[in-house]
């Protein structure tokens, strides 16, 4: 497996313009935390240390508050999402029918590791609990596309439909 990409922070102005608004409008609603973030994710994509900072600055938080939100919730991610998004689910169902055996061969195939983005910016990849479909296990869903009932012998295919 290859050694995490670390992709440079690429904010713009309109996005930090963007952003310091939507602060601006909740600075003085109590509890605006939430939803300063999922905006802020919205206008970034993600929530990478230094859009962290902007809003603990803002809103006059602790960054570590605002980190341990973040890393909470599953809802957020720090590192950018690429335009494929592929989600193993590894509920109990899944798992016992293969989903680690999918998951491993998909981080050695893009090469990379649970919520990282290739360096191209086309893949990034997610293990996720059960999304309830259990009827399908083994299920990978990609960009909301369900596909279940594969094998490691399935996932070139699959992954050819989004080249």
């Amino acid at each position: 497996m290859g050694t995490a990409v670390k992709i440079p922070f690429k904010g713009t102005a309109q996005q930090k313009s963007e952003l310091y608004k939507v602060i601006e409008e909740n600075a003085n609603v109590r509890g605006a935390l939430m939803t300063v973030l999922q905006k802020a994710q919205d206008i970034y994509g993600y929530l990478p240390i230094q859009v962290q900072e902007m809003i603990a600055d803002g809103l006059g938080l602790p960054l570590e508050d605002i980190y341990g939100v973040v890393t909470f919730y599953a809802q957020f991610s720090l590192y950018p999402r690429g335009r494929n998004i592929v989600s193993v689910c590894m509920g109990t169902a899944c798992y016992v029918k293969g989903a680690g055996d999918l998951y491993n061969d998909l981080c050695e195939r893009l090469k990379i590791k649970d919520g990282e983005c290739t360096p191209d910016g086309k893949w990034s990849l997610d293990a996720c609990r059960c999304v309830g479909a259990c009827g399908l296990a083994p299920l990978i869903i990609i960009n909301g596309d369900p596909y279940g009932r594969i094998s490691v012998s399935d996932i070139a295919e699959i992954l050819k439909k989004y080249d």
